[in-house]
This record gives C-alpha cells, sequence and structure tokens, in this order.
C-alpha cells in the first residue's frame, strides 16, 4: 500500500515563494507525486499562490494524509523556531529541501528543517544544527559549526573553522574570515552580521557588527 503523504512549505511570504519552487522541484527529483501546500494563518484558506494552494495550519493538520513534512520558510528565525516547536508538539515531521545545485561534500551532519537553496556549498566535516537557511551562492567550509535556525543571506562566504551560535543572522555578501582548529572565529548567539561586513574576529552574543573590518554598530 501507497504511504499517504503531503508536504508544505510553511509561509507565503517572500521567503516562501522563493523556496516553494525548490521544494516542489525536489519532489520531482525522487519521483514523488505527493501535495504540496503553503501554509500561511494570514492568508484567507485555500488561497492560491503563485499556483500552489495556501491554507491556514488548523486545516492542514486536518488533511487525512497520515505523513506530513513541513519546511518552515520564514526568516525570522526567533517566528521560525516557535512554528517548529508548534509542528513537533502535532508530531509533524520537519522537511530538508535543497536545489539540484547545492553541493554537499562528505562527513557533513546537517539537522532536519534545512533550506538550502541553489547554488548552496557544503564543504566537508561541517556540522549544522536545526532549521538551517542557506540563501542563493552562500557557502560553508571546512571544519564549521552551526547552531540551530542560523540564517545566511545571498552570498554569504563563510570559511573554515568558524563556530556560529543560534540565532545568528549573516547579512548579504558578508565574509567571515577562516578561524584555526586552535582557535576558531566565533559568531556569538543572536549576533547580527550586517550585509557586506568583513568579519575578522569574534563577535559576541547578541551584537550588531558592519563594515569592513567588522565593528560594532553605532546607534
Amino acid at each position: 500500500m501507497a504511504m499517504s503523504e503531503v508536504f508544505a512549505v510553511y509561509g507565503a511570504a517572500g521567503c516562501g515563494r522563493s523556496l516553494m519552487p525548490i521544494a516542489a522541484e525536489q519532489l520531482k527529483r525522487v519521483a514523488s507525486d505527493s501535495q504540496i501546500v503553503f501554509i500561511d494563518d494570514a492568508l484567507v484558506d485555500n488561497a492560491v499562490v503563485n499556483g500552489h494552494v495556501a491554507m491556514n495550519y488548523d486545516s492542514f493538520k486536518s488533511l487525512k494524509e497520515e505523513h506530513k513534512f513541513v519546511l518552515v520558510a520564514i526568516a525570522n528565525s526567533k517566528i521560525r523556531q516557535q512554528l517548529v516547536d508548534k509542528l513537533e508538539h502535532d508530531s509533524i515531521s520537519l522537511w530538508t529541501v535543497q536545489g539540484s545545485t547545492t553541493l554537499i561534500m562528505d562527513s557533513t551532519n546537517i539537522d532536519q528543517g534545512a533550506a538550502l537553496s541553489p547554488f548552496v556549498t557544503i564543504a566537508s566535516n561541517v556540522t549544522i544544527g536545526k532549521c538551517f537557511h542557506a540563501n542563493l551562492y552562500s557557502y560553508v567550509e571546512h571544519d564549521c559549526v552551526i547552531g540551530d535556525y542560523v540564517t545566511f543571506a545571498p552570498r554569504v562566504s563563510c570559511n573554515g573553522n568558524i563556530h556560529i551560535h543560534d540565532h545568528a543572522y549573516i547579512g548579504a555578501g558578508a565574509v567571515i574570515k577562516q578561524g584555526t582548529p586552535a582557535k576558531p572565529l566565533v559568531i556569538g548567539k543572536g549576533a547580527i552580521i550586517g550585509m557586506g561586513a568583513v568579519v575578522t574576529k569574534d563577535v559576541p552574543a547578541g551584537a550588531v557588527v558592519v563594515g569592513n573590518p567588522a565593528r560594532p554598530l553605532i546607534k
């Protein structure tokens, strides 16, 4: 008897609409004819977004399919975690989505719920936590450790031996200097790296840094 499955992208705003074609193409690659929908509690139920049905969370939960898989496509990492907590409470599985041009090398461990856009590269001996978002053309080099709910905007250059803690946000085009095995460069929990910043030293938890070289933002 065939397995009864349904897949969803949670969020029909810009992030979700960008990831939906990648998700749909992934299902085609594995020859799945399962239904794929948006979940978005802000829309009228059964709205159509870019050719895909959108429904609220309660409607998705009530679908008859036995196995449900969800990619949380919300850029805000704290909201992403709240939605993941809800899904896990309801025993709904997290779904990892990656583009056909995504490259993942040897001895790499990526936790559930990742969104890996086209032309992303994850190099060897990398460990990545839950619900990582890596946008177009970003890369993670060898021997990096990345926590939960970390977000990379497009074209982030994360060089080797870097540790990035939970909920950090790395802006578009940012470059993070390579650390060493004895002294990895550390991006603290919840830190924000500005667009185009060049990070040459550790960034404390919660800090916002910008510029080249990256320095704390002066408000």
